[in-house]
């Protein structure tokens, strides 16, 4: 098993999609849709996922066991301040970018949960994010700090990238089609601005704990 997942990570499927301006405009987003089906349809092994990067198909390992706490915790803060109706998640939903040719499956997202209800299908419209969140490892960090980060800064309010080698937590935010406006970077241990819509303030000591909270004594 080991052999299998080794061979698809180090031999990515690399079928490359045409540019969204040397197709015929008759069906701009064919190569695109075709990836996307192809992605959604890859039988990947557990704990794994597959993503549409710069018009590949590239299958990388989920979080690993110790990214658990922090992605739990900084969920649970976030989700109090979301928009009404967005609901907060670390599960490795699909989100499409069409005009970029683009799918993702952020970390941890927070989103419109009406675009989880009455739909078919395993992919969402990244119009419905309000905030995104990526948690780098050795192997993903240049895509969330690059790719990712290009993408998100034209179409997601708020992107968060907790960068677990660097031990600090940088927030994007104000996007335009030349990407985010404003950001500020914080080590871990110190206070974060979430910017609207959340707009609050993140204790990032969070990423600095390892151990599971203890609960607190009850006295009758």
């Amino acid at each position: 098993m080991e052999d299998a997942v080794t061979a698809i990570l180090e031999r990515p499927m690399t079928t490359e999609n045409t540019p969204a301006a040397e197709q015929p405009r008759e069906e701009p987003l064919k190569g695109f849709e075709e990836l996307l089906r192809a992605t959604e349809e890859l039988d990947t092994p557990d704990g794994y996922k597959a993503e549409l990067i710069r018009g590949k198909i590239v299958v990388s390992p989920w979080s690993r066991l110790p990214y658990l706490w922090p992605m739990r915790e900084l969920r649970l803060r976030l989700e109090p301040h979301a928009p009404k109706g967005h609901i907060a998640e670390t599960s490795p939903f699909l989100f499409t970018f069409p005009s970029v040719e683009r799918a993702f499956g952020p970390d941890l997202f927070i989103a419109d949960g009406k675009a989880f209800r009455g739909v078919e299908g395993r992919h969402a419209d990244s119009e419905a994010l309000s905030l995104v969140a990526e948690f780098t490892s050795v192997s993903t960090r240049d895509v969330d700090w690059q790719e990712k980060l290009e993408v998100y800064g034209r179409h997601v309010p708020v992107y968060l990238v907790v960068d677990m080698q660097a031990e600090e937590i940088t927030a994007f935010w104000d996007p335009s089609d030349r990407g985010y406006h404003a950001r500020m970077t914080v080590p871990f241990g110190k206070p974060l601005t979430i910017p609207v819509p959340f707009d609050f303030e993140l204790d990032t000591n969070i990423f600095l704990e390892t151990e599971e909270p203890e609960e607190e004594e009850t006295t009758e």
